[in-house]
């Protein structure tokens, strides 16, 4: 008999992972605040964040998916062996940490975090900026196609650390 013993598995055609962490930031170029939970409100993004209250730092090119950002663990943990670029939870600038989720493959498709729904729009591709913010050289080659998941917000409520993250 095998044991599992990581926090995903596959029902039914159904992915799971888990979110392990939550940032915000209260101002641009703040540093992020772990929080256990936080309020997602669609078309605002989740409360008490920069982009929430239109004080972040925007890209010159504008696009959807702005309400919050998925980055995930393993992509984390992949720069910082193949690049060296040693990242904490917070420093992605990412709100959401996750684990056993592909994010890339979520772009176009509707997803569950906890009891909320959300819509992957297009990837979070790394900026000039994080790489500034961070101090670490590389950093914004090594998160290529590997920074996260821009997401708009389908069905708002509260998301937890812990929360399972459902994907078709």
């Amino acid at each position: 008999m095998t044991t599992q013993t990581t926090e995903t598995r596959e029902d039914a055609g159904v992915a799971k992972g888990r979110v392990i962490s939550i940032h915000i930031s209260p101002a641009a170029e703040q540093p992020m605040l772990a929080v256990s939970e936080v309020r997602a409100v669609p078309g605002r993004g989740l409360e008490g964040d920069r982009y929430y209250e239109h004080t972040g730092t925007y890209s010159e090119t504008p696009g959807t998916g702005r309400d919050v950002t998925l980055v995930a663990t393993e992509a984390i943990e992949q720069i910082a062996r193949d690049n060296g670029v040693n990242l904490g939870p917070g420093e992605t600038r990412r709100n959401i940490l996750t684990a056993g989720v592909d994010l890339n493959a979520l772009v176009d498709v509707e997803f569950r975090v906890g009891q909320i729904a959300l819509l992957g729009m297009r990837l979070c591709e790394p900026c000039d900026y994080l790489e500034r913010i961070v101090g670490q050289a590389g950093t914004t080659k090594a998160l290529v196609h590997r920074g996260g998941l821009r997401c708009d917000i389908i069905r708002g409520g509260t998301i937890h650390v812990g929360d399972e993250i459902v994907t078709p």
